[in-house]
């Protein structure tokens, strides 16, 4: 019970400093995506060799092989026909993504993933490894130390396993070589593209853009965009427009949400939740059914056969509830908190509960269960 009300008043403290964050306003830039601006996937597969024994079997994974004779044959190296069948290392799906405005010769981070058998990535190393966008250019080139997320450790009758060793990191493991062909200066109008759309919420930040130019300068288009004119701002260009407007604080509305997750029993209300007037009552039923099987043997040296009789005990008892528990129509988060908290239920009871509460159309918010 101490625990569930020091859990309770965790959510309720996670309310409250939600509600001043609400009060003070958000940033527009973190609010809402800038078109134009926009990262772009890549996609390499390549070679981490120098693993400790621990890299692919080369007779399971043909295309690892394959792929070090082709980097082999690349060096010089001619290995025609030829039996080599190492174990240091493993095939992989290289992946990261360049940033907006990325220019040839920085640097971003990259993920390794074994595609192959291969029981680890520790201290191995990334061959030099192309990556490609999705229209089949090379943008980048990864090549480093591969950091493992994970340890291993293997005996001759046990094995444990922490993390996951097939796949790593390389911070700053690639190097862009091609730009993407976007001219930002040529833009005459800029659209936000709101990150959770309400038309709300738009109005609001076309209403804090306008406040702040002194005209009408940005027109709300739909729940989810905010049109940008630069020739009403008469700004130098696009990204000093989107300097003077970024950091202006917009108050968000937002849908009211109870998220739930079943595994750990984490139940997140938001601030809007409401519960319409409703009694709700929890009680505990628990079957208990004991088998004592019986063993029935004829006496010595006389006739008959050993039997097996059944013997059952069931048991139904029923924990006494607290009765009915009133929540008062209209409730706001505390007085929900407060109201099912005078059952004195478990967090996942909990859940259960506002599951029944939703399904007789009491609880007014988006019920979404992880």
């Amino acid at each position: 019970m101490i625990i569930y009300l020091r859990f309770a008043l965790f959510l309720f403290v996670l309310a409250l400093s939600g509600m001043e964050a609400n009060a003070q306003g958000i940033r527009i830039k973190d609010l809402v995506e800038f078109d134009g601006v926009r990262g772009n996937d890549l996609l390499g597969y390549g070679l981490v060799v120098g693993l400790n024994g621990t890299g692919d079997g080369l007779r399971n994974a043909p295309f690892t092989e394959e792929l070090m004779t082709n980097v082999l044959e690349r060096l010089g190296v001619n290995v025609t026909g030829e039996q080599f069948r190492p174990k240091n290392v493993a095939a992989v799906i290289v992946t990261a993504t360049l940033p907006p405005f990325a220019r040839a010769g920085s640097k971003v981070d990259v993920t390794v993933s074994a595609i192959g058998d291969a029981k680890s990535l520790l201290g191995g190393t990334l061959v030099m490894t192309p990556l490609n966008a999705a229209d089949g250019q090379i943008y980048a080139v990864a090549q480093g130390t591969v950091l493992a997320g994970g340890a291993e450790a293997t005996g001759a009758a046990a094995r444990t396993v922490q993390g996951v060793p097939t796949s790593g990191a390389i911070p700053s493991g690639a190097r862009v070589e091609r730009e993407v062909a976007f001219d930002f200066t040529a833009l005459s109008q800029i659209r936000l593209a709101l990150r959770e759309p309400d038309f709300t919420t738009a109005a609001r930040i076309e209403q804090a853009i306008n406040q702040s130019f002194g005209r009408r300068v940005a027109t709300m288009t739909d729940a989810g965009t905010v049109a940008l004119s630069l020739k009403a701002a008469n700004a130098r260009s696009p990204a000093h427009f989107l300097t003077s407007i970024e950091n202006l604080p917009v108050v968000p509305e937002r849908r009211a949400t109870v998220v739930v997750d079943q595994r750990s029993g984490t139940i997140v209300m938001g601030e809007d939740v409401r519960i319409s007037r409703v009694a709700v009552s929890q009680g505990n039923l628990t079957l208990r059914i004991q088998e004592q099987p019986i063993v029935v043997q004829p006496n010595p040296f006389a006739e008959g056969e050993t039997v097996v009789v059944p013997r059952t005990n069931a048991d139904l008892t029923e924990e006494p509830g607290t009765g009915l528990a009133e929540v008062p129509g209209g409730a706001s988060l505390s007085e929900v908190i407060a109201g099912l908290n005078a059952l004195g239920v478990s967090p996942r009871d909990m859940i259960d509960i506002l599951k029944s509460i939703k399904a007789a159309g009491a609880l007014h918010a988006d019920f979404i269960v992880q």
